[in-house]
């Protein structure tokens, strides 16, 4: 049974780095077993209704300004799964989940920049998949699990955004580690690790410095991580894979589940 995985995919830069994240990625796709293909839920992509993408193959979306040069020459042209697509769809008419089908859509930075260290080839099939953060957690948690049986198919379900991201809040210059931004994620490893529902789908009111770690303009890379819980629902499983920061406060976590 593949597991299912939620990835901090941080800040562009991190598609042209080699530092300690960026070799836990590499290594990770390396040692996990290859799956047939990936579903991927990106923090970049918001919309109403649930958005699957049936593309034959993926233009690469440089949703993002004043970087390196060097990163908007970087191609991941991922090829889709029209077969996977369909499944997908079906899981969600039985689970009475609305969804349209996006057909031109490419892989934004959310999406490209993690694919791109786990599967450097672009040879595994990508299905990408919007979020919606006006749902609740467990509305979001639901069309993750409406996806379980995928899992037996060695299809892996990725959810890319962050635990703690404020932009409003993080320091380019490197340096030590928020206290804030630990806490909530240590209040985040005992829930998940407990597989405590009740406790995270509450987390704007429960959560330690909620507030800073989550702002409500950006919860949208949040809630990735309740699409990708979701999937695994049938395991109740979560293992924390990996934990850094940069810029103070923005976190690296790969969580995963089953």
């Amino acid at each position: 049974m593949m597991p299912s995985l939620f990835i901090a995919h941080g800040a562009p830069l991190l598609a042209i780095e080699n530092n300690e994240y960026t070799q836990f990625l590499n290594e990770l796709g390396k040692n996990m077993p290859r799956p047939n293909a990936i579903v991927l839920f990106s923090a970049h992509w918001e919309s109403r209704d649930q958005k699957v993408s049936k593309v034959e193959t993926y233009e690469t979306i440089y949703d993002f300004g004043g970087f390196s040069p060097e990163l908007y020459q970087i191609k991941y042209p991922a090829q889709g799964d029209q077969q996977i697509s369909n499944e997908i769809l079906n899981l969600f008419k039985e689970s009475g989940i609305p969804f349209e089908v996006e057909t031109e859509r490419g892989l934004d930075h959310g999406a490209w920049v993690v694919l791109r260290l786990l599967y450097p080839n672009a040879d595994i099939p990508v299905i990408a998949m919007s979020v919606n953060p006006n749902l609740s957690p467990e509305e979001q948690f639901k069309i993750g699990k409406s996806l379980s049986a995928l899992r037996e198919k060695d299809v892996l379900v990725i959810g890319s955004g962050g635990t703690v991201h404020n932009l409003r809040a993080v320091k380019w210059a490197d340096s030590e580690i928020d206290q804030w931004a630990q806490e909530f994620d240590d209040w985040l490893a005992v829930h998940l690790t407990n597989w405590d529902l009740e406790s995270l789908f509450k987390y704007e009111s429960a959560a330690p410095n909620a507030e800073y770690a989550v702002p409500r303009y950006g919860n949208e890379h949040f809630i990735p991580l309740f699409y990708a819980m979701g999937a695994a629902d049938d395991a109740k499983k979560a293992t924390l894979l990996h934990r850094s920061y940069r810029y103070g406060n923005l976190s690296h976590s790969v969580w995963q589940f089953g």
